[in-house]
């Protein structure tokens, strides 16, 4: 059986979806984040059911490329059942997609989750009221802590055996007229059979002129194609609006009645949280809340790394000289385990104490609701630099993986946007970059030259955004995108959303940090490294940066915290200061954030803006690069 979860954005379906499949989607309060949609097999009952998370969509009818996504899955895959995710304190408004999805005629249950944000807004659900008008069983859920979720999932089994369908709710009669006469013609001409879809649902999207729908008839079948326009004109004629605009006023009309039928609206709890908003919304105390927060973030980060990092180095260090002993220096054998040895030290000690931190922070960011909040204080600047608010959203997620930043671009309308916010993504500090700050700027030089290196980063992001919009001109649209609700963050989530987001360092990068520093030590028994450093030379001599670091670069590539764990082994010290200068540092790092994106980011920027736009980020990122660690090189 396969069981696919649809609802609008931020309505819990993530969550829901991780408490029976284990921990496989990552669940942001945020809306518009997913853009794929996740599937798992589950042993539920005593059998195995297949379960589908797809990507928040407010309607059927939609031009967003990740509501698009949902919409496809469920055109073109067979469905069990489905199991409608509703925001219970958003009722009236999630009704509009649940009409959509009766309309499909698949069998389907309401989970009304979040039923206690609806009490506390004083929203009183009459449940057997509304699964009497819908024709669906209505199950009332907290996913966040799981009430509920195991009763309704035993219904939507018992829904999907019995394959009922639910009511199809009529609108007004002058539309139901038209709607019929169009749905007629349609079984006529048997056009249903192309797209597998009731006759009434393709005749909406027909009148809602779906472009989608609409394509494919202007191809063939002129005859049809010209009923519909007329349709389309009928409907405009009688309402003095567009036919389009009518179907979605009768569907919210709609969902506003059977709201007003089912709903008991009484005095909201108002609580402190409510209240916070006043304060970090402020059009000026926010964004100095903003700054607060984001700079104790990052103080967190490096006092947290600051203390683990400092005796797990030491304690591995250790052991080298033992082993040294044993074997020789001059052994192949010594070479081996040493690099095998310093690529471990550079995971335990270096990277995780760092990474760890971070991706546990940006997560409780993510779960309490501060995201969307920061879209909002940065949508102003963005337009600035010509681009929509919601880019904010992938360069939030950019601070984490630059890959999963590059995929949710897919949430901006514009292909112009999509391209210039991909190159943006690929000079945010993620967290492989963010390691080689920490343990190299905040470690050595101080957390104050850290927290400059990301003010320089966001003004050099800034700069290249106008640039490439200047470029590419285009009138960038409004932003309209929805403020969830405070949540208080669950530990357990955030642990296990940390470590979703871990796991890809510990089994990719990890791996890849030994293989490389293997690597290095036999390049280096060889003395085959210093062929490669006399390559990158004219490089390292233009940013007066030792000769030994040449190798290094050429590793962080593959991934980026390659470079500095790379560069540990080729001056052959932990104690990076005792041979290099602190404008020696802050250039390396420099030039290392901003030049060739990691391997990863290349492959997805490929797949996502193709492969001209991909060779021009990866030019335009290097010769940033130069420039910018030349100029540190001789102003630091």
């Amino acid at each position: 059986m396969k069981i696919v979860l649809m609802g609008q954005p931020n309505s819990g379906k993530s969550t829901i979806f991780n408490h029976v499949a284990g921990y496989k989607a990552v669940t942001s309060n945020f809306p518009g984040k997913t853009v794929e949609y996740t599937s798992s097999k589950v042993n539920l009952f005593g059998e195995i059911f297949e379960i589908v998370d797809l990507p928040g969509t407010y309607s059927l009818t939609s031009f967003d490329l990740a509501e698009l996504e949902a919409r496809k899955y469920l055109l073109r895959n067979s469905v069990d059942i489905v199991i409608n995710v509703i925001d219970a304190s958003l009722l009236s408004r999630s009704l509009e997609l649940t009409l959509q999805l009766l309309e499909l005629k698949l069998p389907m249950v309401i989970c009304l989750n979040m039923i206690d944000e609806a009490e506390r807004k004083g929203i009183k659900i009459d449940v057997e009221k509304l699964s009497k008008i819908l024709g669906v069983p209505v199950m009332p859920t907290i996913a966040l802590k799981g009430k509920g979720v195991k009763e309704l999932f035993s219904i939507a089994y018992k829904m999907g055996e019995k394959k009922k369908i639910g009511k199809t709710l009529n609108f007004s009669k002058d539309v139901e007229e038209v709607i019929t006469q169009l749905s007629t013609q349609i079984k006529e001409k048997q056009i249903t059979r192309e797209f597998n879809v009731p006759k009434r649902f393709l005749a909406l999207k027909y009148l809602e002129n779906d472009s989608y729908f609409m394509e494919n008839f202007e191809k063939r079948g002129k005859d049809i194609f010209k009923d519909i326009i007329h349709f389309q004109n009928k409907l405009s004629e009688t309402h003095n609006r567009p036919s389009d605009v009518v179907i979605s006023s009768e569907r919210h009309s709609l969902s506003m009645n059977i709201f007003e039928e089912v709903a008991l609206v009484t005095r909201p709890q108002i609580k402190l949280i409510d209240r916070l908003d006043n304060t970090l919304m402020h059009p000026y105390f926010g964004y100095i809340f903003l700054v607060g927060i984001l700079y104790l973030f990052f103080n967190a980060v490096f006092t947290v790394g600051r203390l683990i990092e400092e005796p797990l180095l030491e304690y591995f260090y250790k052991i080298i000289p033992l082993i040294e002993i044993r074997m020789g220096s001059e052994t192949l054998s010594f070479s081996i385990i040493s690099g095998i040895i310093q690529g471990l030290a550079g995971g335990i000690a270096i990277v995780l104490p760092y990474l760890f931190p971070f991706l546990f922070g940006l997560a409780i960011l993510e779960d309490l609701g501060y995201l969307p909040r920061i879209a909002f204080l940065l949508d102003a600047f963005l337009h600035k630099i010509g681009l929509h608010g919601k880019s904010i959203i992938p360069f939030m997620l950019g601070y984490g993986c630059t890959v999963p930043a590059i995929m949710a671009t897919r949430i901006l309308e514009s292909g112009r946007d999509r391209f210039i916010a991909s190159v943006l993504a690929t000079m945010i500090p993620c967290a492989a970059r963010m390691t080689i700050i920490f343990a190299l700027v905040a470690f050595y030089i101080s957390p104050q030259a850290a927290l400059a290196i990301y003010i320089l980063n966001i003004i050099v992001i800034i700069i290249s955004g106008k640039i490439l919009s200047r470029l590419l001109p285009e009138v960038t649209p409004g932003m309209i995108l929805e403020i969830p609700s405070y949540h208080i963050p669950s530990i357990k989530v955030a642990l296990a959303k940390t470590w979703l987001r871990m796991k890809e360092f510990i089994f990719i990068a990890w791996p890849l940090l030994i293989v490389g520093s293997t690597i290095l030590s036999l390049l280096q028994y060889y003395k085959a490294d210093m062929l490669i450093n006399n390559l990158f030379s004219p490089l390292t001599s233009l940013l007066g940066l030792p000769l030994v670091v040449g190798t290094t670069l050429i590793f962080g590539i593959l991934r980026k915290e390659l470079s500095m764990l790379m560069l540990i082994q080729a001056i052959g010290t932990t104690d990076v200061i005792a041979v290099m200068s602190t404008t020696q540092i802050m250039t390396f790092t420099i030039f290392v954030i901003f030049y060739v994106p990691c391997v990863a980011t290349i492959a997805v920027l490929w797949k996502e803006i193709g492969s001209k736009r991909t060779l021009f980020t990866i030019v335009f990122t290097s010769i940033l690069a130069v420039i910018l660690a030349t100029i540190t090189r001789f102003v630091y």
